[in-house]
């Protein structure tokens, strides 16, 4: 039996299949509502202790999800229900299920996605607990398992060994999921979007995450054709790490500049600058976690990076938060955010934010070739009022005598209205094509939403057209034009991409191989 469903990080797997919605284990009941209690403040220590064990080894975007489940823990506000309920003779399981529920079914019926979004944090944070006071073994996966329901929690992800193979089939799930991005970067095969459930299966299973598509009970025929298929993948990244350490150039030896994406600067820690032509994208959210960053924490990251790729350009970005990305003291609660106050709107929306990144950037930028790029821009309007945002503050640096350079400035081009018209930025340094929102805003199809994926595409006409568009603008104009989405580290996209006159892409850097690969086999 095969069931088709959406690729989210290429690879194959085989092995058993582990139902990640399984019952839990039956929790032993205590003697007395103390020993409850009791049980009930030793399980939420042990999931705490749990999640920060996996925090110590996890990357940014990792940790700060974990951190959050953490403080969500010891919170008494959410335990309280919890033990109010055991004082009057409820069970420590049944206590803390209740309590958590509760609070899910309120995020779930908020009219705010950010609340919603968080019901999946809030599931999480019940079961790690749910799991420790029932000591549940049997919920570990075996090695090499594919793991296999409705959708997967990032701990679950992160607390499970992938060293040994094993792979992810979700009947839900995103491709731009926090788990998604996490198995990229890993290296892990994941599906989502099955169009069947798998709740209640068994047995060995054939996971198809390059074409999308899991195989139950396989008969030898299907067994010796996936073994090929997934010989032939492996050989293929084998030969792909042949190009690292090579220029990027078509099969007719047309030159592509591959840069890389990054979240953290400590992304860069295990990246050789001589392997990729800069940094495409530098975001800077990382940055925007629990408290807002001072000028100094981000000068000293934006430094690193900087210093670490010596000529080559870095392109940071500023700050992106909203629609997906919220960040508390900062975002506002808005009922369509992806449509709302983010990006660049936030930011000259506060000022008082903003004008400290963008004295960090300038500070920076004398210690390395530095691009800064404006995400969300629609209008003329706010790239001219954030370029005047910068020169003000370069005078006031200069006043003070405190060392600093003026970068180019940039736009990023995902919002339609700048791909249609882009005439109306021929002031700008560059422009850097986000393939992921313009996508999504030109279908009308939610890059998050596995039930609409299938129009997600930047191959589509529509969108290939405008990116075409705004490469043959900048190229009649003299504005160098890249792309720093998810496509351009996207083997199948690679060739429109090219096709649609890009020369420059920036890729997550678990991709460069074999976008550096997939560009030679291109006959542009």
């Amino acid at each position: 039996m095969r069931i088709e469903g959406v690729p989210a990080s290429a690879g194959y797997a085989e092995g058993p299949l582990f139902d990640l919605d399984r019952p839990p284990a039956i929790y032993a009941s205590k003697a007395t509502s103390a020993e409850e209690k009791t049980s009930l403040e030793a399980a939420i220590g042990k999931a705490v202790s749990r999640l920060a064990a996996i925090v110590e080894t996890a990357d940014s975007d990792a940790a700060g999800i974990l951190e959050f489940h953490i403080a969500m823990l010891e919170d008494d506000a959410l335990s309280g229900p919890a033990f109010a309920s055991i004082a009057s003779g409820r069970t420590a399981d049944a206590a803390w299920r209740e309590a958590l529920d509760a609070e899910i079914a309120g995020y779930e019926a908020s009219d705010q996605d950010y609340f919603r979004a968080r019901a999946t944090d809030l599931r999480d944070i019940r079961d790690q607990v749910l799991r420790a006071l029932t000591e549940d073994g049997g919920a570990t996966a075996p090695t090499g398992a594919i793991l296999c329901g409705e959708d997967i929690a990032p701990t679950r992800f992160l607390e499970t060994d992938w060293s040994h193979g094993g792979g992810i089939a979700l009947k839900a799930g995103s491709t731009a999921s926090h788990v998604a991005m996490l198995a990229r970067s890993r290296g892990v095969p994941m599906v989502v979007g099955l169009r069947e459930p798998l709740a209640g299966l068994a047995g060995m299973a054939l996971l198809d995450a390059e074409h999308g598509n899991i195989v139950l009970a396989p008969s030898p025929a299907e067994i010796g054709s996936f073994r090929r298929s997934s010989s032939s993948f492996t050989a293929r990244q084998g030969k792909a790490r042949t190009f690292l350490a090579r220029p990027a150039a078509t099969r007719a030896g047309t030159a592509v500049r591959v840069q890389v994406n990054i979240a953290d600067p400590s992304d860069v820690d295990a990246l050789d600058i001589a392997t990729c032509d800069g940094v495409g994208l530098m975001r800077t959210e990382f940055l925007f976690g629990r408290i807002l960053p001072d000028e100094e924490t981000q000068y000293r990251a934006y430094r690193k990076v900087l210093e670490w790729a010596g000529d080559k350009p870095v392109t940071i970005r500023t700050v992106d938060a909203g629609g997906d990305k919220p960040v508390p003291g900062f975002t506002v609660e808005e009922g369509n955010p992806f449509l709302g106050l983010r990006g660049i709107r936030l930011s000259l929306a506060r000022l008082d934010i903003f004008r400290v990144q963008i004295r960090a950037l300038l500070r920076a930028a004398p210690h390395g070739n530095l691009r800064v790029m404006f995400p969300m821009i629609a209008i003329a309007d706010e790239y001219e009022r954030a370029a005047a945002l910068f020169a003000e503050e370069q005078a006031a640096l200069a006043a003070r005598g405190v060392a600093h350079k003026m970068p180019p400035l940039g736009i990023m081009v995902e919002v339609p209205s700048v791909a249609i018209a882009p005439e109306a930025f021929s002031g700008v340094a560059f422009f850097s094509i986000g393939s992921n929102d313009l996508t999504q805003y030109v279908m009308a199809a939610a890059r998050d939403n596995a039930a609409v994926a299938h129009l997600n595409s930047v191959r589509h006409p529509a969108v290939l057209r405008l990116i075409g568009s705004v490469t043959a603008f900048g190229r009649e104009n003299g504005i160098p034009v890249s792309l720093c989405g998810d496509a351009g580290g996207d083997p199948d996209a690679i060739p429109s991409l090219l096709e649609a006159g890009l020369r420059d892409l920036s890729v997550a850097p678990a991709q460069l191989a074999m976008a550096k690969a997939a560009i030679s086999d291109v006959s542009v």
